[in-house]
């Protein structure tokens, strides 16, 4: 690992934060190095600290520690994200014998500079107790990966060397915090103690010394590890299985009580020669590296091996199989720490997080597609890490009395209920024609539901420009883009491969692509006539067609939403193509609602009209009629808009917005309908359904 330290920046942070301490200004600097390394830390993981004398309110000189916040990452912290605390009062807690967790965090709040600073880090006491002005904390996996071996402390001593301070695995909080305390007292020479199957902190009276010995006690574990690389064993992948059938299966054992998840997939060719192994399920079946990782992907990960070419209805029974097992063993685990620790907990749900998958790698799931992304990323350190260490010795984990502590800790399970999930959490949503108005409120609408959203489209630059304005507000891993043409059968194919791989399946399909052609029936040409049918017609077909394998396979239910059109019930002179296609895929709707309700698929109509653009995005349809329809009437954009608001009873416009509202209706399931129009026009007579 390369030490990134370097003075001119250093003396940039100084000046870019002079509002604050140098000292402070300094301690952004090397924790953003720190966290700007993976292999130090993962989504939130470690922390750091310096102490400073600073002035109060009334000019009075204080010790203050500022420690890492809550939900703030290393590789991106500022100022902010170090709330500082009285340091003359916090080490007077360390005499107490007891402090609970409770009041320990209750302690903290009561005692830093600002009360609207985030909460401190859960180890801001070993950071307190310690003497020195800067603490850097890491799970560096090189030296996770040798606490987690038998033998693990002589073999510490072997590689770091005698001077450093080793320290079973003990809970975060008021213990430990003492114990290294202790531990530091006996020898005050130590400038580095790990901690077992937790990581590493080191300490100095300076960033840079701090940060220096943090980089060559983990490089030390590093050149160590990779000396055994020689006899590493190396095997051919095993073949793939059909990822667009094992994906929706898995999405249909993890969906439990009206939950559904995210999927992700994570291959690369360590991965998959790991998984290769004929030894695999032996070696990464165990617990995890840390216990700080069981709360994002349960202590154990499940394997599943489908690399004797199974048919589907193999594949559905020993899915069905492994999870079984899987719940039974975790729920046993869960029944007997609690009856052995004497305490009342709200069980988890007993799904697995990590499924290793031969041929295929890392599968993870996650409540929304961030979880399933950090899942895969600690899963992928993990199995490297373990790989690793088989070179050195057999793996040693954690007894399971520590892994419930941590997966159990009662600061976590205060957080359980709080917080009303969105009414489509865990649902993943495509919607076609996604390079228009329409779709950006629909995308947009969904996305505030909770939805993850695939937009589709032929026209790449228009769906580049609705997803770059969807992320902005929602996130990229929420937001993904398919070129796809829905005329298309292959295209379709390929699309629904390409959404199945990225997220695990499909919940709620929008068929929202249309074009229009202005022509009365007599000068309307046939080749015209078959394009405008092709997309708002057989684009419905493909798509639904697409989509049944799928929910056929996850057996969750799920909602098809067609962007249908007033001109159902009311067609427009000149517009004969148009009118007739979208009165085909209306009744194609019905159809789909008649054959797929045995599934819970419903599938319903929403009749939108008069809907211009979106924050910039133009209507397509409108784009060509809007000329004509000015020209007929004599009228300018906006003279035409006023137009068709008053057109409608309710003398409103109509907005992308309202059909995206439409169908999150539809998509929550808030009444047991299918089959159904639903007309977003602000009330048009001729186009009443009937």
């Amino acid at each position: 690992m390369e030490n990134k330290y370097n003075e001119k920046e250093a003396r940039a942070y100084i000046e870019k934060y002079a509002d604050h301490p140098p000292e402070l200004a300094l301690r952004v600097y090397t924790s953003r190095l720190i966290g700007s390394e993976e292999s130090l830390v993962l989504h939130g993981g470690g922390n750091t600290s310096v102490k400073c004398r600073v002035a109060n309110i009334l000019d009075e000189e204080e010790d203050i520690i500022f420690v890492k916040g809550s939900g703030w990452d290393l590789g991106a912290i500022e100022p902010a994200g170090f709330p500082g605390l009285n340091l003359a009062y916090l080490r007077k807690l360390r005499p107490l014998e007891n402090l609970t967790d409770e009041e320990m965090v209750n302690q903290f709040r009561t005692h830093m500079r600002n009360a609207s600073s985030p909460n401190p880090s859960i180890e801001t006491l070993v950071h307190s107790f310690l003497p020195h002005a800067f603490i850097d904390h890491t799970h560096a996996d090189a030296i996770v990966t040798l606490t987690n071996l038998h033998n693990c402390e002589s073999l510490l001593r072997e590689v770091l060397g005698n001077d450093i301070g080793i320290l079973p695995f003990i809970m975060p909080g008021f213990p430990l915090a003492k114990a290294v305390a202790e531990l530091y007292e006996q020898n005050p020479a130590m400038d580095c103690i790990v901690l077992l199957n937790h990581g590493i902190f080191t300490f100095a009276d300076d960033a840079k010394t701090a940060y220096d010995r943090m980089i060559h006690y983990v490089c030390l574990a590093e050149d160590f590890l990779e000396k055994k690389r020689g006899i590493e064993i190396k095997c051919a992948p095993a073949d793939c299985p059909d990822t667009d059938i094992v994906l929706p299966l898995l999405r249909r054992a993890m969906s439990h009580a009206g939950q559904t998840f995210h999927l992700h997939v994570r291959q690369n060719d360590t991965i998959l020669t790991a998984l290769a192994r004929s030894d695999a399920r032996q070696l990464f079946v165990s617990g995890v590296l840390t216990p700080d990782h069981v709360i994002r992907t349960k202590n154990y990960p499940l394997f599943l091996d489908f690399s004797d070419d199974s048919s589907e209805k193999e594949m559905v029974r020993r899915i069905d199989r492994a999870f079984s097992a899987y719940e039974e063993q975790y729920n046993h685990y869960f029944d007997s720490q609690v009856e052995a620790k004497k305490v009342k907990r709200t069980g988890l749900d007993p799904k697995p997080r990590v499924m290793l998958i031969p041929g295929m790698g890392i599968v993870t799931a996650g409540a929304t597609p961030k979880d399933a992304v950090i899942a895969a990323d600690i899963a992928e350190h993990t199995l490297a890490a373990k790989l690793q260490g088989t070179l050195v010795g057999p793996y040693r984990e954690l007894e399971e009395s520590s892994i419930f502590d941590m997966e159990y800790w009662s600061l976590e399970q205060v957080k359980l209920g709080k917080g009303k999930k969105p009414p489509l959490a865990g649902k993943i949503a495509l919607v076609t024609g996604g390079g228009g108005a329409i779709a950006c409120g629909i995308g947009r609408k969904l996305l505030e539901a909770g939805a993850r959203v695939f937009l589709t489209d032929i026209d790449e630059k228009r769906l580049d420009q609705v997803c770059a304005m969807l992320s902005e507000n929602f996130g990229s891993l929420m937001v993904s883009k398919l070129v796809m043409d829905v005329t298309d059968e292959s295209s379709v194919k390929n699309g629904f491969s390409s959404l199945i791989r990225e997220a695990g399946g499909l919940d709620i399909l929008v068929p929202n692509a249309g074009i229009a052609h202005v022509a009365r029936l007599e000068d309307l040409d046939e080749t015209t006539f078959h394009k405008v049918l092709d997309v708002n017609l057989m684009g419905v077909f493909q798509v639904i067609k697409a989509a049944v394998p799928v929910f056929r396979r996850q057996a969750s239910g799920g909602n098809i939403i067609i962007n249908s059109s007033k001109n159902v019930f009311a067609p427009g002179e000149a517009f004969g193509a148009y009118s007739a296609s979208k009165a085909g895929a209306h009744q194609l709707g019905k159809i789909a609602a008649l054959e797929l309700a045995s599934l819970q698929v419903r599938v319903n109509m929403i009749n939108a009209d008069a809907i211009f653009n979106d924050e910039g995005v133009s209507s397509g349809l409108w784009d060509v009629v809007g000329p004509d329809r000015m020209k007929a009437r004599n009228l300018d954009p906006e003279g035409l808009k006023e137009y068709y608001r008053q057109r409608n009873l309710l003398k409103t416009e109509v907005l992308a917005d309202h059909v995206g509202n439409a169908v999150v209706f539809f998509a929550t399931n808030l009444t047991p309908t299918t089959g159904a129009t639903l007309p977003v026009d602000g009330g048009i007579m001729a186009a009443f359904p009937r």
